[in-house]
């Protein structure tokens, strides 16, 4: 056994995504970690249009060599937790949710129905049983797919019914009492929808429940994601699957990875990427895969696969650092005035990419090209641009090991924010190119900031930032001077704000007030 850990390292318990039925369900039992120990040798490249090789050994292989979890197997996970004494586990521990194994028929030759419900209940009395062998005060789960589903259910339904008080009172938010975090892989928090159809394809899946794909209607997902007692107040006709309640498990809690990329999800075919259409992962359209105001990424990754975005860099980066990150990010655009001047049929996109130095990939990417830019609100006289118009969420660790460079280690954590804005006229709902330079932006920069962590001694994270279009020389040699810095606007002992203006150059487009804003909060595991 490991040595216990009082760093914030709580148990991880992993749930997996759908499978149908049949061979499929075989499939998933026969791996002895549903998924999560599966890695890759592809990775995308912008910048030569063609996949490079790049080994990424699996979130569980990452998360024991980087953060020093373990894996006890010994057989059997359940067996062997409830074989030994309370709190005699390591809480540094990944735990697998077996919940096919009844379903295969490879363990049995009349296997039990997958039920959906049992799934979410189970995950309870798994989260208790090793809650009581490792001595943990919560535990944090991953979710590929429809394992958010299963995730949510037990925090909105599952937990506050068996919790409920004897008149049938509930509290909504009891799921918090167990659960710190929630880390979800492009799961369909609104349904599945099909592009193609007319919404017929969705009725004939709702209707029949070939498969149990039912579970990914509204129907459906209104039943095992609401609390009979709440049924009286929330209606089926109100209901949103990206919504969850506001005195319920914390959104800020639930952060929603989100892939953008449908052509490499090749599964039946890619007739499966065709009916949803290309603003998704293959499987999950991009507006179904998060909550609303939860944190989120959107990264080039399809639902499953080669470039599949649970066993990528990608994915593996914005988990470890939303379940470990003791420092929030927040990025906001300020005083835009884009398109002042502009014809009215003119609308503008922003593409937005984020890196962090030391790492090969893009934490996230939001891209005209993958369907997913930011729409940016034109000005227009008598109607202002709602301002700060919030851009992007991170999360970094001050804990975390820093790259080295030149054999030293840089002393602050340093992000690239990449910003394109593209505008092009739209008449009557469709695009036109008279005066249209295509791929031609009208602006492009990247804001490179860094930041140095608080400390015993600063309470307060430092930060410094500089447009790339003002930097002499290379980024790797750049080193930030004192009229780089950025001063603390908000005064909270808690949070650090800071504002930098746009290029000078760029004013008279964006606006003379343009600029963004970047907030730094300290985030304290919610035990």
């Amino acid at each position: 056994m490991g040595t216990p850990s009082g760093d914030g390292r709580l148990p991880i318990i992993y749930v997996r995504g759908f499978a149908g039925n049949g061979g499929a369900i075989n499939s998933a039992v026969d791996d002895p970690f549903y998924g999560f120990s599966q890695g890759s040798v592809h990775v995308r490249s912008d910048s030569s249009g063609r996949a490079q090789f790049h080994q990424f050994e699996s979130p569980m292989l990452r998360l024991i060599s980087d953060h020093k979890y373990e894996v006890p197997v010994h057989g059997d996970q359940w067996a062997f937790l409830q074989g030994v004494d309370t709190r005699s586990v390591n809480p540094a521990s990944v735990w697998i949710h077996r919940f096919y194994d009844d379903s295969a028929d490879t363990f049995d030759q009349d296997p039990e129905s997958f039920s959906f419900e049992t799934a979410a209940r189970d995950l309870f009395k798994l989260i208790k049983l090793v809650l009581d062998r490792t001595g943990a005060p919560k535990v944090f789960l991953v979710a590929h797919s429809m394992g958010g589903l299963v995730c949510r259910s037990l925090l909105q339904r599952v937990i506050p019914e068996e919790l409920a008080a004897t008149d049938g009172t509930i509290d909504p938010a009891a799921g918090a009492k167990y659960v710190a975090r929630v880390f979800t892989y492009a799961t369909p928090h609104g349904g599945i929808n099909f592009a193609v159809g007319f919404g017929l394809l969705e009725r004939i899946r709702d209707a029949t429940g070939i498969h149990g794909a039912d579970i990914f209607g509204p129907d459906r997902m209104y039943d095992y994601l609401t609390p009979a007692a709440r049924r009286r107040t929330l209606r089926r006709e109100s209901f949103k699957g990206t919504e969850m309640p506001d005195d319920g498990f914390p959104v800020s809690e639930l952060f929603c990875l989100v892939g953008s990329n449908p052509e490499d999800y090749d599964v039946a075919l890619g007739l499966s990427s065709r009916a949803v259409g290309p603003r998704s992962d293959g499987l999950v359209q991009i507006d179904n895969a998060a909550v609303r105001g939860a944190p989120l990424a959107i990264v080039h990754r399809s639902h499953s696969g080669r470039y599949g975005i649970v066993n990528s860099e990608e994915g593996y980066q914005n988990l470890q650092r939303f379940l470990f990150g003791d420092l929030k990010i927040q990025i906001e655009l300020v005083g835009f005035t884009v398109g002042r001047d502009a014809p009215d049929e003119v609308e503008f996109q922003l593409d937005v990419g984020v890196a962090i130095r030391g790492l090969p990939v893009l934490v996230h990417e939001q891209s005209a090209a993958h369907f997913c830019p930011v729409q940016i609100e034109r000005w227009r006289e008598g109607d202002p641009i709602d301002s700060p118009k919030p851009l992007l969420t991170t999360f970094l660790s001050s804990r975390a090991p820093r790259p080295l460079v030149g054999g030293r280690v840089v002393p602050r954590l340093r992000h690239a924010l990449k910003l394109r804005l593209l505008s092009i006229a739209e008449k009557q709902g469709r695009l036109f190119f008279d005066d249209h330079m295509e791929q031609t932006e009208d602006w492009q920069d990247t804001l490179v900031v860094d930041i140095e962590p608080p400390s015993a001694g600063q309470p307060l994270p430092k930060a410094w930032a500089a447009w790339n279009s003002t930097i002499p020389t290379a980024l790797r040699d750049w080193n930030p001077e004192e009229k780089d810095r950025l001063r603390d606007r908000d005064g909270a002992p808690n949070r650090w704000s800071g504002r930098i203006e746009v290029p000078d150059v760029m004013k008279p487009l964006l606006g003379e007030n343009a600029g963004l804003q970047i907030s730094v909060t300290p985030r304290v595991l919610p035990l």
